[in-house]
């Protein structure tokens, strides 16, 4: 069964898990120094909070799923709809092992697929990303919380399948 993802760069990690936990009637799953994470059922959702943006607001949605099936049969339709598909196997991202796929909508906002298999003791692999040119508006597939650093220029699914780089995540 697959699950909306949703990530937003906060200022005060403090202050929003207070007001999400309020909004959604529970306390995060998961609670780290710089992340939040809220695996709700109804709505089906995986929220999650970080203080590593430049930038607060959207930083990417996603598509969370239980199985590499699912994975591939998302990041299939994705290529159907003439999508570059950059694939990440083995990434390190949110505290959490997944394998991925990333796209960029048509608007730019940078979109994950993925399946999470384990977990991970740190956030990410620390990577510089780039300012954002502007403030106002969604977030690049560059600048995404665990987009990889070669988002910049997405590259067609068969140049990347045999990928295996770890999920930058310094944003």
């Amino acid at each position: 069964m697959k699950r909306l993802h949703v990530n937003v760069a906060v200022k005060d990690l403090a202050e929003s898990v207070r007001f999400y936990s309020t909004l959604f009637g529970v306390e995060p799953t998961v609670t780290k120094t710089d992340y939040a994470k809220w695996m709700l059922e109804d709505p089906r959702v995986n929220f999650a909070i970080s203080t590593r943006s430049h930038t607060s607001g959207l930083d990417h949605l996603g598509i969370q799923v239980d199985d590499e099936r699912e994975l591939t049969s998302v990041a299939e339709r994705l290529a159907l709809a003439g999508q570059s598909i950059f694939e990440q196997k083995q990434a390190a991202c949110c505290y959490a092992r997944s394998d991925k796929a990333w796209v960029t909508d048509p608007q730019g906002i940078a979109w994950e697929t993925f399946h999470t298999f384990g977990q991970a003791t740190v956030y990410g692999e620390d990577r510089a990303v780039a300012a954002p040119t502007s403030s106002v508006g969604p977030t690049p597939a560059s600048q995404a919380c665990c987009a990889p650093s070669s988002m910049e220029t997405v590259l067609p699914k068969a140049e990347t399948q045999s990928k295996a780089e770890a999920c930058g995540c310094a944003s």
